[in-house]
């Protein structure tokens, strides 16, 4: 029997969580600032930073109301305990 190396997650497939998100962002920027990247990928990868900073702005966005929300509450009980 041969035994195939697992594939490789195609990152267009699922919704990458924020680490992810940003390293590949990173990724895509210093490809760009290196040169590497043709002007035939160009198109496709401006496209996926644009989804990846989207991604990355959501996820930001949600923390800090998350963050609020909890400070918010702690700040009542500390107020109902007084």
């Amino acid at each position: 029997m041969s035994y195939s190396q697992p594939k490789k997650p195609d990152p267009m497939s699922k919704e990458p969580n924020y680490t992810e998100a940003f390293e590949e962002l990173r990724e895509i920027v210093s490809e760009m600032e290196k040169g590497e990247i043709s002007v035939d990928e160009l198109s496709e990868k401006v496209k996926r930073a644009a989804v990846l900073i989207k991604i990355c702005q959501a996820k930001l966005t949600s923390t800090e109301e998350d963050v609020a929300r909890i400070l918010k509450e702690l700040e009542k009980s500390t107020e109902e305990k007084e």
